[in-house]
Order: C-alpha cells, then structure tokens, then sequence
C-alpha cells in the first residue's frame, strides 16, 4: 500500500485500501473510525455484535478486524478466538480496541495488535498499515 496523496492530514491510500470490519457498539466511536477510515481510502464495514462480525468475516474477508471488548452475545476477545480458530479467517489481523486495559488478555485470544481508547487516528491508521503488511501473525504492541 502506497500513500497517494493527504487529505485533510490524512494519508489517502493509492487505489483499493480494503474493507475493515468494525465490531462496536458505540455509535459515536464507529462514525469517528469511519470518517478517519474511509478518508485514508478504506471501506468501512459495521457489526452489530459479536456473532454478525464472525459470520461477516467468513463470508467477506476483511483486510483487517477491529473490535471492542464489549460487544453484545459474543464478547471481542472471544470472537478473536473464534476467528484465529477458524482456517478461513486465521490470517486475518484483528485489532483489540477498547476502554479497558486489556493488553495481556487480547494478546492471549489471538490479537495482532491492541490499541486503548481514545480514538488516535494516525495511532490506529498506523496500525492497520502495518498489520496489512505483515505476512507474520505476531502481536503488535500499542504506541
């Protein structure tokens, strides 16, 4: 992925970034990671709750999986189990994302990556770019 251009101090991707699927129950936390994710050139595709993310990363593939800790019927870190158990989902990077200090915990379900609310937009866009990038499935450490 090639930075074409910024806008509005975002980096906007050259050609087709992905589609990220957000699994959050704030609406006002989902339409801020939507403006900042579509501004960079990505798709932006929004879960209800745990078991809609699984079923729309099986049926859709996202480049990346971003989900908070408390969504409903099946909570963020065991819906990264699920996905990392999964052959059809393994290799797809899921990013923890929540209010809670959870660190260790979403590392042990299989997280690439946790990041802490607040939203930072280049801390999280940061993130994507390089967990898209990696082949390997190692856990990336917060900034």
């Amino acid at each position: 992925m090639q930075v074409h251009e910024s806008v509005g101090g975002i980096d906007r991707l050259d050609a087709f970034a992905g589609t990220i699927l957000i699994a959050e129950r704030d609406r006002n936390v989902r339409e801020l990671e939507q403006h900042f994710l579509e501004s960079a050139g990505f798709l932006v595709e929004f879960a209800d709750d745990g078991p809609a993310a699984l079923t729309q990363a099986r049926r859709g593939l996202p480049r990346v999986i971003i989900t908070e800790i408390l969504i409903p019927k099946l909570d963020g870190l065991q819906l990264c189990r699920e996905l990392k158990l999964d052959a059809t989902t393994r290799d797809i990077p899921v990013i923890v994302f929540s209010v809670l200090a959870a660190e260790t915990r979403a590392k042990e379900a299989g997280a690439n990556a946790f990041l802490r609310k607040p939203l930072v937009p280049s801390v999280l866009l940061g993130t994507i770019r390089r967990l898209a990038m990696l082949e390997a499935h190692s856990f990336t450490e917060p900034q």
